[in-house]
């Protein structure tokens, strides 16, 4: 019997006997999932961890991905276990169809028994089961009600997944939606603290060359964004990498 104090599970119940359910087995390794998951400070290695949890704990699973929603309308797959998976995205993408996209938008879960006599997405399914997809299990990935993706399973068997199946993946999805709502947090705090410092870049720059102060370099670059209509983070991206300068106007430089 593995000691449980020396193991830091905590004292035993008195109806313990040193024999774990299946339930308890997974409730502790859900247990580890979440540690994992808060320890990882890269959220690539968040999603990884989350789509490597999915197929060792879900039955019946050879290959995952996630599907990211950017900009709630372009789908970008991430994590892909293999280069079958990440293609298995690009053809919900381009077909426009399937059950990834299904259970972003529409279902918190969606299972697909036998992938070359599935109806509910023709075009899809054929191109799937041409790459060797026989079933599919999405999840839909949510925190406070906001979608956010979807988990997408793959087996190259036909019915390879169950109600347990289901069951589990539930239990896996809830901890990968609050793991990779992290991971999506720490993505856009890192991109707004490289925006800044890209900004603060380009500023510098103009008050080098034009010999002006920090707020007439900002009146610049933002009359440059709205001039064009492009974004301020683009503006200075373009001028720092090529040097090109927005058009100093004497009202911009008069500020």
């Amino acid at each position: 019997m593995v000691d449980q104090y020396a193991s830091g599970q905590g004292e035993p119940s008195v109806q313990d006997h040193g024999l774990f359910s299946p339930r308890d087995a997974l409730a502790l390794q859900l247990g580890e999932l979440a540690r994992d998951l808060q320890k990882e400070t890269d959220p690539d290695g968040i999603l990884q961890k989350i789509v490597g949890a999915a197929i060792n704990l879900i039955p019946g699973v050879e290959e995952g991905s996630i599907s990211a929603v950017k900009g709630r309308r372009q789908v970008l797959s991430r994590a892909p276990s293999s280069q079958t998976a990440a293609r298995l995205d690009v053809l919900q993408n381009e077909a426009n169809e399937g059950p990834c996209l299904d259970a972003i938008y529409e279902q918190q879960t969606v299972r697909v028994p036998d992938m070359r006599n599935e109806p509910r997405w023709p075009n899809f399914s054929t191109l799937a089961a041409d790459t060797g997809a026989g079933s599919m299990l999405c999840f839909q990935l949510y925190v406070e009600g906001d979608n956010l993706g979807a988990l997408n399973l793959y087996s190259t068997r036909v019915n390879a997944f169950t109600d347990e199946s289901e069951h589990v993946g539930l239990l896996v999805a809830a901890h990968a939606a609050i793991g990779y709502a992290e991971a999506v947090k720490t993505e856009q705090l890192e991109a707004a603290l490289q925006s800044r410092d890209l900004i603060g870049q380009a500023k510098g720059i103009l008050m080098e060359r034009h010999k002006i102060t920090a707020d007439q370099a900002s009146s610049i670059l933002n009359h440059a964004s709205s001039r064009s209509n492009v974004k301020l983070h683009d503006i200075a991206e373009r001028l720092v990498a090529t040097g090109e300068v927005p058009t100093l106007t004497k009202a911009s430089s008069s500020e």
